[in-house]
């Protein structure tokens, strides 16, 4: 038996065709995680970081979105090579890191999802990611078959993208537009026109660096907006914004009430 392509990792290298397209999941629920697998996404994010999900339940996702077409990603709580090491363990290959703040940091980050001599990866010879020992050719593979997503949430952060882009082994940059508004001095003010510059600039500026780049949208609209500005894969909002979205407008439909702004993204 041998180990499958990573075909988030293709899409980030190819850049080419639709844009890959994505949700988050933040329920913590296997089933709803599954469903959403067979819904039509390109990938599905687990989210460790905003979410109450931790080891046991992200190995649990996993499984349920073993048996659909949807590819996953996991993004853990920090920068942190044991968390790291767990994760890919359990059968994570796509790895997003929240909050990269420097060259140095997604030097570490990249580091801790490759097995000597590229990285640091501890060595474990039994885990769900070799298939429990039957894919032969899981270690001669492994490091090869690793997408490595670097999240920029900060100004500070997306003035160095062309420098961090350029590390061996970054797959992919993600901008974390809630945390970029704060951090210019416009929180939670994403829609607000000096916001939206930057984000557009940061897409220009992966493009020049030869790099996918990503972002989440709470609703279509804004989704097909990010398409327009550059960003090479997207996420429409989150398992529980899909929900709540629906919840909400069903239930404002039948009173007769005017619905508010979407609210659905994680970032």
């Amino acid at each position: 038996m041998t180990s499958e392509t990573n075909r988030f990792k293709h899409w980030m290298q190819a850049r080419e065709g639709a844009v890959p397209l994505g949700t988050w999941i933040m329920s913590a629920s296997p089933i709803i995680a599954e469903a959403l697998g067979h819904a039509g996404y390109d990938w599905i994010l687990v989210d460790m970081e905003h979410s109450p999900i931790d080891l046991a339940q992200t190995t649990a996702i996993m499984q349920a979105l073993s048996g659909t077409p949807s590819e996953v990603v996991v993004r853990v709580p920090w920068n942190d090579a044991v968390t790291v090491k767990r994760v890919m363990d359990a059968g994570a290959r796509s790895i997003m890191f929240p909050f990269i703040q420097s060259v140095e940091e997604a030097r570490s980050a990249v580091a801790s999802t490759c097995y000597p001599p590229q990285g640091t990866r501890g060595v474990a010879a039994m885990h769900r990611a070799s298939r429990f020992g039957t894919a032969s050719d899981y270690l001669a593979r492994a490091n090869d078959q690793v997408a490595v997503i670097l999240q920029l949430e900060t100004p500070e952060a997306v003035a160095l993208l062309p420098e961090i882009a350029a590390l061996d082994g970054v797959d992919a940059i993600f901008i974390g537009p809630g945390d970029l508004s704060g951090g210019m001095g416009l929180l939670g003010q994403i829609k607000h026109p000096d916001v939206q510059a930057a984000l557009g600039d940061a897409a220009e500026a992966a493009r020049k660096a030869g790099i996918a780049c990503g972002i989440v949208g709470a609703d279509p609209a804004t989704v097909r907006g990010y398409v327009e500005m550059g960003f090479t894969y997207v996420a429409i909002a989150s398992d529980l914004g899909l929900l709540m979205g629906a919840a909400t407008a069903s239930i404002r439909d039948i009173r007769g009430q005017a619905a508010p702004e979407a609210a659905g993204g994680v970032y």
